[in-house]
């Protein structure tokens, strides 16, 4: 699948002059729009018709829309985007633990969330299991756990690699602290983000031309980091 295969896209909002914005960007980006307008509604659509990607608001009449995700996980993996006008960054941090893949604060711009979308959807891609991940002049081999720059070798510690080497599977995607830490030190080491700030900033002296502006490694204030997407450096 491609960003402009007819991705079928469903929308869950209680806002009708939402979805039909949405609607109409959606179709003229050759996506296929399906609507819900309750958190009930919107899993049950979900379960039916087995949309590739889930623009969710978390605001819905009946259910909290973290309850939307939770249902939702609990048999699928299909990419989340979530649409919000709330700004607090534990409920961003708590929509992105429960299984969201992105995050965007109402109102947001059309453009960039159609980048998004195109990032969320690469990710399902045939050839996204390929061994070798390419992020600009990023490079890394997971066959041979080999990580470059520019085609230099660049020598990372083990937990560098297993650090750098999940940032880089989920490209694009807006990675939390916890779940860095969970992934990478285990369950025992969620609230070590100091110890996580080390590597980050040991990563970006490694990779980055210049570690003070960062162009892969991307903070996300108060939720947590984001490794820049295919493409997005070409």
């Amino acid at each position: 699948m491609t960003a402009r295969s007819g991705a079928k896209i469903l929308v869950i909002d209680d806002e009708l002059e939402i979805r039909r914005l949405l609607r109409v960007a959606l179709d003229a980006h050759d996506f296929v729009a399906l609507e819900a307008a309750t958190g009930r509604e919107g899993v049950e659509k979900a379960a039916v018709e087995t949309p590739d990607l889930v623009i969710l608001d978390m605001g819905l009449p009946d259910v909290d829309g973290l309850e939307v995700i939770k249902s939702i996980r609990e048999w699928s993996r299909v990419p989340i985007i979530i649409l919000s006008v709330r700004e607090q960054e534990d409920q961003k941090v708590g929509a992105l633990d429960a299984g969201a893949s992105d995050y965007l604060t109402k109102p947001f711009g059309m453009g960039e969330l159609m980048a998004r979308i195109r990032v969320a959807l690469r990710a399902l891609a045939p050839g996204q299991d390929t061994p070798i991940i390419d992020i600009g002049d990023l490079e890394m081999d997971l066959t041979k756990r080999r990580t470059t720059m520019g085609g230099q070798e660049v020598r990372l510690t083990p937990t560098e690699y297993e650090l750098m080497k999940y940032l880089a599977t989920n490209a694009g995607k807006v990675l939390t602290r916890r779940q860095l830490l969970e992934q990478v030190w285990g369950p025992d080491f969620t609230s070590d983000v100091q110890y996580l700030r080390v590597y980050i900033g040991q990563l970006r002296k490694k990779i980055e031309p210049d570690p003070s502006r960062p162009q892969y490694i991307i903070t996300e204030p108060g939720v947590g980091y984001r490794l820049s997407a295919p493409g997005d450096l070409s």
